[in-house]
């Protein structure tokens, strides 16, 4: 019997969750408890609020092997998103897996800025490299009437996406394209928002990141050139001419580019630059018109 095995004898979840969350500790994981929670209650198809419900409860040993392997994993530092293989965001329950970065609640301020400030809502919107779909999907949410297509260079990523789509009912709206950046986009196209998450970490920066992060995320959804600053670049380079008047593009970046950034834009013609804090006060998105 493993060390896990040993730990997730004949006992009652409460305790389960007690002694699962003092192995994630040790394993210098934040917020074990919650985690400890989040595997146990996924194992036994129970909410938080039901598992609390059922503290005092002994378990099977059926259901300590459902257990087991997923606190392994978690051990391991896999992401508990990948685990448990599903995330909310935005007010989506979204699938996600290795094919794509896990979506993080920094980009949903982005999603809550672009609604608050377009208003109306655009009739076409674009997001590019959209992964899990995540940033497609919540505006298709948020602007029922408009047209929205997600773009990314990765098939995988894209058939990930397209599985979000079915799963929330968005599909008829929201259409699939792969691409690299805007090559496969048709000149004549318009829209009245691009939105991006682009890859913006400097190599240096990855390689310093947690192991949940370099070690399982796809590491192309992550670092870019240019010490992070070549896919913003080509981003903002490009993007003008498929804007309608007076559209925006919304970037999510790191907090450290945006002059740079904005050195980028004059040169390339935008005529008005944004730079707007993320909930922790630090500079994270940057709007161009």
């Amino acid at each position: 019997m493993d060390r896990i095995a040993a730990l997730l004898e004949m006992i009652s979840v409460l305790e389960v969750i007690k002694r699962t969350s003092d192995f994630f500790a040790a394993k210098g994981i934040d917020s074990p408890r919650l985690n400890a929670e989040l595997l146990v209650g996924h194992a036994l198809g129970l909410k938080r609020m039901q598992l609390y419900l059922q503290f005092e409860r002994l378990l099977t040993e059926p259901e300590l092997e459902k257990i087991r392997p997923l606190v392994r994993r978690r051990g391991q530092r896999e992401p508990v998103q990948y685990i448990v293989g599903e995330t909310e965001f935005s007010g989506l329950k979204l699938k996600v897996d290795k094919r794509a970065l896990i979506p993080r609640p920094e980009t949903e301020r982005l999603i809550e800025l672009l609604v608050q400030k377009c208003v109306p809502p655009p009739a076409a919107a674009l997001d590019l490299g959209t992964g899990s779909g995540a940033i497609a999907l919540a505006l298709a949410a948020a602007w029922p009437e408009a047209r929205v297509t997600g773009v990314d260079r990765s098939a995988d990523a894209l058939a990930l996406a397209a599985e979000n789509g079915l799963a929330t009912g968005l599909t008829p709206r929201v259409a699939w394209l792969q691409s690299d950046w805007f090559k496969a986009l048709p000149p004549e196209t318009r829209f009245g928002v691009i939105a991006a998450n682009p890859p913006y970490l400097a190599a240096a920066e990855t390689a310093a990141a947690s192991a949940e992060v370099k070690d399982y995320e796809p590491p192309g959804a992550l670092t870019a050139a240019e010490g992070g600053l070549a896919d913003l670049r080509t981003i903002v380079e490009a993007a003008r001419p498929f804007l309608e008047p007076g559209g925006v593009l919304a970037l999510e970046t790191g907090p450290e580019q945006h002059a740079a950034i904005k050195a980028i834009g004059v040169a390339a013609g935008w005529s008005e630059f944004e730079s707007l804090p993320d909930l922790t006060g630090r500079e994270r998105f940057v709007f161009l018109k």
